[in-house]
């Protein structure tokens, strides 16, 4: 009975050393291409705000599946905001990180993925601060420091920078304001404030009269182009002195306003998805498939397309997980062997996240 027990004893000891987690380190390569290609699943689910980056690794647990050959990873990932706004669908390897000049954007993603032979993000819980304004003038005095999104001076600054954009850009039709994203002050010669926004295409062209722009409603299309825009106000006071025929010479002010915006205008996920329609109905007709494409205004497009073309619509955003802005709490060590990693971003501020 001894032999029988100690023998039951020993496989479930071996079963539970199968169950457990393996500790990887965080500068596996391995593992750090996991992190990678979670990041990005991670930047394609959401629906606003900007691109993340990652900084580290910080720590992880991984535990093969038994059934499929496949493995769970449980990973937490220190992040870095990125200029790139979430509507340019840009790789977040493509994208500047926030640097102190910049309202640098940190935190952290706790992130589930399963992996066999590809990344497959599961879920996620990201929590983001902006880095303290003492911080940032602590180390550079000069750099811009948040302000508010809705104080009445950079609402003003973003109608002023679209105004601009508008009156200066080759696209048919207006743009509207949909969201301001960041705003920042400095003084310069003057007090200067920027504005960062997205934007939406309206129903409006370019000829409409400008007393009927405020009457221009968002474009309700999936064709319609989304923006991001960054844009500028500046306001400078010069004096000037004139002689006087007699006694003291006589001085006025003039204020000047400067105003500077810059914008980028993507083309709508629907576009690709009609370029992959008309892609796969032409080479289709080779077959005899029908393919009817069918223009009823410049954004809104109807498709009727054979079962044969296969087109693949993306799943919808936001399902997986979720972003938050919250206060830095206190964290445990790493549990994970060479843990944690070494950071890609250095912004030489005092926190123990950066």
């Amino acid at each position: 009975m001894s032999v029988y027990l100690l023998f039951l004893l020993l496989a479930l000891l071996i079963h539970d050393g199968n169950a457990k987690p393996e500790s990887q380190g965080c500068n596996n390569p391995d593992a750090e291409r996991v992190a990678e290609e979670a990041l990005e699943q991670i930047n394609q689910d959401r629906t606003d705000g900007y691109i993340l980056t990652l900084n580290r690794l910080y720590d992880l647990s991984h535990t093969p599946k038994q059934e499929n050959g496949g493995s769970v990873y449980n990973l937490t990932i220190d992040v870095l905001e990125t200029q790139c706004h979430i509507v340019s669908r840009n790789p977040w390897k493509q994208c500047k990180v926030r640097d102190i000049s910049n309202i640098p954007v940190y935190g952290e993603c706790q992130v589930s993925v399963q992996v066999d032979t590809q990344v497959k993000l599961e879920s996620y819980s990201c929590s983001l601060r902006e880095v303290a304004a003492t911080s940032i003038v602590h180390r550079c005095p000069d750099c811009p420091t948040a302000v508010n999104l809705n104080d009445p001076v950079i609402k003003e600054t973003a109608k002023l920078s679209l105004q601009k954009f508008n009156k200066e850009s080759r696209l048919a039709n207006y743009f509207a304001l949909e969201n301001i994203t960041k705003a920042s002050s400095q003084w310069v010669v003057g007090p200067a404030y920027f504005v960062e926004f997205t934007v939406l295409e309206t129903e409006c062209s370019k000829e409409t009269d400008v007393s009927e722009l405020n009457n221009c409603r968002p474009m309700n299309c999936q064709f319609a182009h989304k923006g991001f825009c960054t844009g500028s106000h500046v306001t400078v006071e010069e004096t000037f002195n004139f002689g006087s025929p007699v006694g003291d010479p006589e001085s006025f002010f003039r204020k000047q306003e400067s105003v500077n915006v810059k914008c980028e205008i993507y083309e709508p996920q629907a576009s690709t998805v009609e370029e992959q329609a008309h892609a796969q109905a032409a080479s289709g007709h080779r077959d005899n498939h029908h393919h009817n494409h069918t223009h009823l205004h410049p954004h809104e497009h109807v498709h009727s397309v054979s079962k044969a073309t296969d087109i693949t619509v993306s799943n919808p955003k936001g399902h997986l997980g979720r972003t938050v802005f919250e206060p830095a709490t206190s964290r445990s060590a790493p549990s994970a062997s060479s843990c944690p990693g070494a950071r890609r971003h250095a912004l030489h501020l005092d926190s123990p996240f950066l």
